[in-house]
């Protein structure tokens, strides 16, 4: 993607094009280098940036402890340590936009820095620093707030949330997908998913409110399995172990759990308030049949019934995948269906990032990220 200097930005802010290459837009990453944070990092590189990533956790000391205490304190005595780091790796290059992705460790001090090397500075959250979820984690964040030109979250609650925080521009975007499966070869293999093949699958972390939940669809007799961290913290692991493999799953590995599954269930995190999650986007684009809470937002991207299953109540959701089991044929067209809506929905890493930054920079139209978004 190549932006002309005639192209305008917002509100008088002066891109400078003295420092990129070919013309192309330089943009500093600042985020984990790892799961969905790198997947976004590389579809900026993809679109055709030239973009400088720089991982804050590498600054931090490789002791056991350090990111348990980062979490719990949210980088209280880390966020200085970090913003050296960022200076040393930046040292005097100058970019057109600095990009924070979730940002747990970047204080006020570390946002005024980027902005004397980038035009814009930016943040991405996907997580709800705005709940009470995760407790301190987000000290170092909501004191940076109102240092960002504009900040982009995933949650329409969140728009005011972030507002009341002292945030100057708020934008609301959905959650993405990898762009790899739109394509037919970047979807896993048999032999990749034979391990995790199921009836019925939840793929996930525990979080309390997800245990009883799986605990009844499987005394109800699903035939259903799941997979992901933490799940041995849940009180009711004992009867869930069997049926359980514990472990964090690498991108390869997840999407292949979720393929395996004719049934995927969608399990929404109470705590961080969601309505969707980049899970919504992920099932149906890996050919699974989605089987999530009822949500408006849930509503608004696939036609219950044809392209996805909802359900209200765990009841319900039980109902529905007896159902579904029974009738192959109908949870095949189901599953199709709802693979073709989610490639035209379009909510996938390169439009997101695409949105973000055009938005951001003021350059043209923001409404392709895809449909459904207000």
């Amino acid at each position: 993607m190549i932006v002309k200097p005639s192209e305008a930005p917002r509100d008088g802010n002066h891109i400078s094009f003295e420092n990129s290459i070919d013309g192309r837009l330089r943009v500093l990453y600042i985020g984990p280098d790892s799961g969905t944070c790198r997947a976004r990092y590389l579809a900026l590189q993809r679109l055709g940036y030239d973009v400088l990533q720089i991982d804050p956790f590498a600054a931090l000391p490789q002791i056991k402890w350090a990111r348990s205490w980062s979490f719990q304190s949210g980088g209280l005595g880390l966020t200085d340590l970090v913003r050296r780091h960022i200076a040393s790796k930046i040292q005097h290059q100058s970019f057109n936009l600095a990009y924070v992705d979730s940002g747990e460790l970047i204080g006020p001090s570390a946002v005024r820095m980027l902005r004397k090397h980038a035009a814009v500075v930016v943040n991405y959250n996907p997580d709800n620093p705005y709940s009470a979820r995760d407790g301190w984690r987000w000290r170092a964040f909501k004191a940076a707030i109102p240092y960002y030109d504009q900040l982009f979250v995933p949650r329409l609650s969140n728009v005011a949330e972030a507002l009341a925080a002292g945030a100057r521009s708020v934008e609301r975007v959905w959650f993405a997908a990898d762009d790899a499966l739109k394509q037919v070869d970047g979807l896993p293999q048999e032999s990749a998913k034979k391990p995790f093949r199921s009836a019925v699958s939840f793929v996930g972390t525990w979080m309390p409110e997800r245990g009883p939940i799986m605990a009844y669809l499987l005394e109800k007799g699903l035939p259903a399995r799941i997979f992901g961290p933490r799940w041995n913290r849940a009180p009711e692991f004992p009867r869930l172990a069997p049926f359980t493999t514990v472990g964090e799953l690498d991108g390869s590995a997840y999407d292949a759990a979720v393929a395996a599954a004719d049934i995927s269930i969608a399990l929404l995190s109470k705590g961080n308030r969601d309505l969707h999650t980049t899970r919504s986007m992920e099932i149906p684009s890996l050919g699974s049949l989605l089987c999530g809470e009822r949500t408006d937002e849930h509503l608004a991207l696939y036609e219950d019934g044809t392209e996805a299953i909802f359900w209200s109540d765990p009841d319900e959701c039980v109902l529905h995948c007896r159902q579904l089991l029974d009738n192959p044929g109908l949870r095949l067209t189901i599953a199709a269906a709802g693979h073709r809506r989610a490639l035209a929905n379009n909510h996938f890493n390169e439009p997101l990032m695409q949105r973000m930054i055009f938005a951001a920079l003021g350059l043209g139209d923001r409404s392709i990220q895809g449909i459904g978004m207000s």
